[in-house]
């Protein structure tokens, strides 16, 4: 896959039947168990490797964790359960290689944590390879394939349902080679498919360029003035069910105080269950209505023009203002910054992010920066100001918008 030069994430929902219902659970719960056998592991050579003294019984239990570790086939021998589930190698080799992964990117980025143990959730997933033949690629061939754009073979369970976009893939269908797949439940019991794609072909058809630059300001206020004046406004979606999100809550803290005096695990709580269910659709609906608020407004950025500049936002830190917390978190800056960076490669566009100091208390115009020469900064109270070095009056986001811009050219000429 990393030898081709366009990549694609393809996401569709899958209708399975009750037993690849089951079949998928077990898949879950397997890769879970297999993920949580390797953070066992090393926890226990860790602890045995601090021992100084060479006692032959310590080492040969080093040994033998390492061959435990390194080996698939053995954990299937120590636990034979896993291969009575249905349970195929792929699912656990695919989630010793996640595994592998959360540590490398622990030791490339160190705000990610080590490993830990995954508990039960009513939420999972795992992940399948794609098997080919050395001549056959592409969406109809492999171990997970096409069988018509509205059914799959997907290794382990057959042929199942699917929807989603996949169709505006057909003119590709023989070029495209699919990578590792992720099967996932969520936690209203709904279940998706998603696909890694390659090609040499592109993905999308780009429009001719237009030569157009833009700058964004991001705020709370309005949630995107571009720097040709124009307004999106903030649909604040958790804030609109904020009350009945809480009243939902509430109903389900109840259910499970009731449960716990009756010593019923939540598990077989009936009334519970419900509620919780009831809980995680209205959270997936704000999500969803983020998501493709997101989705509109970043395609939008993108095909409409050649260059777009946004400033670097630390979302992590900005949430710790109590006061601005709920709307930084509502808003979903770094997911529009995520989608317009990989949207940019998509379209052949160019996508840059500065720094923000200043963009906001500096005149676009003569260039004087409030705070000094005796004037106080601007607050988030002053959405328009008057300059009081050449007296332009500025509306705040605008002017922050055009600062933008002109640093993202200056990033762009000095590159």
């Amino acid at each position: 896959m990393t030898d081709l030069k366009y990549h694609y994430g393809l996401k569709m929902r899958i209708f399975p039947s009750s037993k690849q219902k089951r079949s998928i659970d077990n898949n879950i719960n397997a890769s879970r168990f297999a993920y949580n056998e390797m953070v066992a592991i090393d926890k226990e050579l860790f602890l045995l490797q601090k021992v100084k003294i060479p006692i032959k019984i310590v080492q040969d239990r080093i040994f033998y964790l390492r061959q435990r570790k390194n080996n698939t086939q053995m954990l299937f021998a120590i636990h034979p359960w896993l291969a009575g589930t249905g349970v195929g190698t792929d699912v656990i080799d695919q989630a010793r290689r996640a595994y592998q992964s959360a540590w490398r990117l622990f030791r490339q980025v160190h705000r990610s944590g080590v490993p830990i143990f995954h508990r039960k959730r009513d939420s999972g997933s795992y992940q399948l390879p794609t098997r080919y033949t050395k001549t056959k690629i592409g969406l109809m061939n492999g171990s997970n394939r096409f069988i018509d754009w509205n059914h799959m073979t997907i290794s382990g369970l057959g042929k199942i349902r699917v929807a989603g976009s996949q169709q505006r893939l057909i003119n590709l269908a023989n070029t495209i080679r699919v990578g590792t797949i992720t099967v996932r439940r969520d936690s209203t019991g709904r279940y998706f498919l998603s696909m890694q794609l390659g090609s040499d072909t592109p993905f999308v058809q780009t429009s001719k360029s237009n030569h157009e630059a833009i700058g964004i300001d991001l705020n709370t206020d309005n949630f995107l003035t571009d720097s040709n004046g124009n307004v999106v406004s903030n649909p604040r979606y958790y804030r609109s069910i904020k009350g009945k999100l809480a009243k939902a809550q509430r109903k389900l803290s109840r259910r499970a105080l009731r449960a716990k005096k009756e010593h019923r695990p939540l598990r077989n709580a009936k009334n519970y269950q419900k509620q919780r269910a009831l809980v995680a659709a209205l959270q997936r609906k704000v999500a969803n209505r983020r998501k493709s608020f997101l989705h509109l407004v970043s395609t939008t950025l993108i095909k409409n023009h050649d260059f777009v500049v946004a400033e670097e936002l630390r979302s992590k830190n900005m949430l710790r203002n109590h006061a601005l917390a709920m709307s930084i978190a509502d808003v979903g800056w770094r997911t529009l910054l995520g989608m317009l960076s990989y949207k940019a490669d998509l379209y052949d566009r160019q996508f840059v992010t500065i720094n923000p100091r200043n963009t906001t208390q500096t005149c676009h115009d003569c260039g004087f920066v409030m705070g000094t020469a005796g004037t106080k900064k601007l607050t988030l109270n002053d959405r328009d100001w008057t300059c009081p070095q050449c007296g332009i009056h500025h509306i705040r986001d605008w002017n922050a918008a055009n600062n933008i811009l002109d640093k993202g050219l200056e990033k762009l000429a000095t590159n």
